[in-house]
C-alpha cells in the first residue's frame, strides 16, 4: 500500500513555505508557492518515464529494444513516448534537477520564468497555466531559493515512488490552508472537504460525466474520483471564471491524474459547454450574486424554465444546473437558505415549477460556519430526473426528502466546523434508503422527513427542512418542572454572587497596581 502524506508533515511544510513570504500580500503568494508544487510533479513524473523507456530500450525483451546507441536516444527523446503515457515533455531547463543546481543563482526569478515557459511551449494542453510571474515580483531571490529547497526534500524525490501521491495531496493540503489565511476571499476558489465529501457520497458519482459549472480549484472532481471504484470511470467539465483561479484548478487536477475539460469564462452569460448533458451536475456556485447581468439572458434561451432576476443569480444558476442534466441525471449543489423561502418574481415561479414537476429530491440544511467565504447556515439542493422508477432508483416523483443537519458538525477551528465522517455516512444513507428502498426510510423528528409534493405546496412551496421534520424529541426525565426550576434559579443566583465576588477581587488587585 501507497503510504500517504501525514497531517503533519504537510503543516510544517506549509508553515515552512509561508515563513518564505517575505513581503507578498497572502492573497497573491499562492500563486508563487502552488506552480512550483506543479513544476515539480511534472518533472518528477517526466523523470520517472524516461527511467522507464530507458529499461525499455536495454531489454531484449521489450518492443523498444534498440542494440545501438543513436536508435537508444532517438527514441528517449521522443516526444510521443511520454505523451502516449499522459507525460508531459519537460525540458532540461524546466527540469526541477536544473532548477535546484541553479537555486542560489542570483538570476533564479528568471530561471523559473524561463522554465515555466518552455513548459508551455513543449506542451500546448499547459498554455496559460504556468505564469512568468516570479522576475517582476518582489519575493527576494533568496526565498525563492528557499521554497525551491524545501520542496527538494527526500520525500518528494524522483526516487520514492511515493513523490507523485505526495505532491497532489500536499497540492490540495496547500489550497486549502491558503484558503483558510484568505478567509472570505478563499471562498471564491475552495469549497471545504466535508462540503465537497457530502454531496458527492449523497450523489454517488461512479461511471458518466461530471459536471461543474463553478469549478473553483477542482474539488468537486478530485473528490467523486476517489469516490468511484472504476479508475477513470468518470469524465470531468468545468468552467470557471477567473483566470486565476482557473490555473490553480486545472494543475490541481493534473497532480491528481484526471485530465478535466476545465474552460474559463462566465458560465451564465457565456455558457462554454452549450450542449453538454452530464450524468451529474455538482457545483458550489457563488451565493446571491446581484447585478450579474440578467438582461444579457436572451428570452428564448434554452436553459430558461421560468424567470431570470438581476438582482439575485442563484435561480439562474440552478435553471443553468437542470438545463445540463441528461435524462436520467441529478445534481447536488451549495445554496443559500434564502433560495428556499424566497417570494421574489424572479425566484419564486422556478422553485414552484421544479417542486409542480417533482424535479425536487432532496433539501439539506447544513449548519453554520461550515464555510470560509460565509458565517451564515447554507444548505444543499438535489435535483434528479431520474424519480420516475423506471431506472435503478424506485419511484419518488410525489415526495421529497429533507435532512436538517443544522445541529450537526463541530468545531475544527474558531471560526469553521466540518462535518465528521460519521455524521457524512449518516446523511448520505437517509439519502440513498430514499432513492432505492423507501421503506427503509423512518421519519425522525428534528432530523428527517419525507413529505409530500402536496404537503409542500400547503406551505407555499418553502423548502426549509425545519416546517417539515418539527423539533427533536426529548426524552422526559421524570423531574417535575417546578423542582428543575427551583434548581435552576438556586444555580443563577450562585452563580451571579461569584460575579460580585470576582468583580470585587479585580477591583482590589487593580488598586494595588495602581
Amino acid at each position: 500500500m501507497v503510504a500517504k502524506a501525514d497531517i503533519n508533515f504537510q503543516k510544517d511544510l506549509f508553515d515552512a513555505a509561508t515563513n518564505m513570504r517575505g513581503s507578498v500580500a497572502p492573497a497573491d503568494y499562492k500563486h508563487y508557492v502552488l506552480p512550483l508544487i506543479f513544476l515539480r510533479y511534472l518533472s518528477n513524473r517526466y523523470d520517472m518515464r524516461k527511467d522507464e523507456i530507458d529499461n525499455l530500450v536495454k531489454d531484449p525483451k521489450s518492443d523498444w529494444y534498440a542494440s545501438d546507441e543513436e536508435t537508444k536516444q532517438i527514441i528517449k527523446e521522443d516526444p510521443d513516448m511520454y505523451m502516449s503515457e499522459n507525460v508531459y515533455v519537460v525540458s532540461e531547463e524546466s527540469r526541477w534537477s536544473y532548477i535546484l543546481k541553479n537555486a542560489k543563482q542570483p538570476n533564479i526569478k528568471e530561471i523559473l520564468d524561463n522554465a515555466m515557459k518552455r513548459l508551455e511551449e513543449e506542451n500546448p494542453d499547459l498554455e496559460g497555466m504556468l505564469p512568468r510571474i516570479f522576475q517582476g515580483s518582489n519575493l527576494p531571490a533568496e526565498n525563492v531559493s528557499g521554497l525551491i529547497e524545501i520542496f527538494s526534500r527526500d520525500i518528494f524525490s524522483v526516487n520514492d515512488e511515493r513523490s507523485v501521491d505526495v505532491l497532489g495531496r500536499v497540492y490540495e493540503y496547500f489550497i486549502s490552508e491558503f484558503a483558510s489565511t484568505e478567509g472570505q476571499r478563499g471562498g471564491e476558489f475552495y469549497t471545504p472537504y466535508s462540503v465537497v465529501s457530502l454531496l458527492v457520497r449523497m450523489l454517488e458519482p461512479i461511471k458518466g460525466t461530471v459536471f461543474d459549472p463553478a469549478c473553483g480549484s477542482g474539488g468537486m472532481f478530485i473528490q467523486s474520483e476517489e469516490y468511484s471504484p472504476r479508475r477513470h470511470g468518470l469524465s470531468f467539465y468545468g468552467q470557471e471564471n477567473v483566470t486565476t483561479t482557473a490555473r490553480l484548478g486545472k494543475m490541481n487536477v493534473l497532480l491528481h491524474g484526471l485530465n478535466a475539460d476545465m474552460r474559463l469564462g462566465n458560465s451564465l452569460l457565456d455558457d462554454k459547454f452549450p450542449d453538454l448533458k452530464a450524468d451529474y451536475v455538482i457545483a458550489n456556485p457563488p451565493f446571491n450574486q446581484d447585478g450579474w447581468g440578467a438582461e444579457r439572458i436572451s428570452s428564448d434561451d434554452p436553459r430558461l424554465i421560468g424567470p431570470v432576476t438581476n438582482s439575485n443569480a442563484n435561480y439562474m444558476w440552478m435553471q443553468h444546473f437542470f438545463h445540463h442534466l441528461n435524462d436520467t441525471g441529478s445534481a447536488g449543489y451549495v445554496m443559500a437558505n434564502g433560495a428556499m423561502t424566497t417570494n421574489q418574481r424572479g425566484e419564486k415561479p422556478v422553485r414552484e415549477w421544479f417542486v409542480d414537476n417533482g424535479y425536487i429530491d432532496c433539501i439539506v440544511a447544513l449548519p453554520e460556519k461550515l464555510f470560509l467565504s460565509t458565517g451564515i447556515p447554507c444548505c444543499l439542493f438535489f435535483l434528479s430526473k431520474n424519480r420516475d422508477g423506471k431506472g435503478e432508483y424506485q419511484e419518488r416523483k410525489n415526495e421529497i426528502l429533507f435532512i436538517d443537519a443544522r445541529q450537526k458538525g463541530s468545531l475544527v477551528s474558531r471560526k469553521q466546523k466540518a462535518l465528521s465522517e460519521e455524521e457524512i455516512e449518516e446523511i448520505a444513507n437517509v439519502y440513498h434508503n430514499f432513492k432505492l428502498d423507501r421503506k427503509k426510510v423512518e421519519d425522525v423528528a428534528g432530523f428527517c422527513k419525507v413529505a409530500s409534493i402536496n404537503e409542500v405546496k400547503e406551505n407555499d412551496y418553502k423548502l426549509t427542512p425545519g416546517i417539515y421534520v418539527g423539533t427533536e424529541e426529548v426524552e422526559d426525565d421524570g423531574i417535575p418542572f417546578e423542582e428543575k426550576m427551583e434548581e435552576l434559579r438556586t444555580k443563577l443566583l450562585k452563580q451571579f454572587e461569584e460575579s460580585i465576588r470576582l468583580q470585587e477581587k479585580i477591583k482590589k488587585d487593580l488598586e494595588e497596581i495602581t
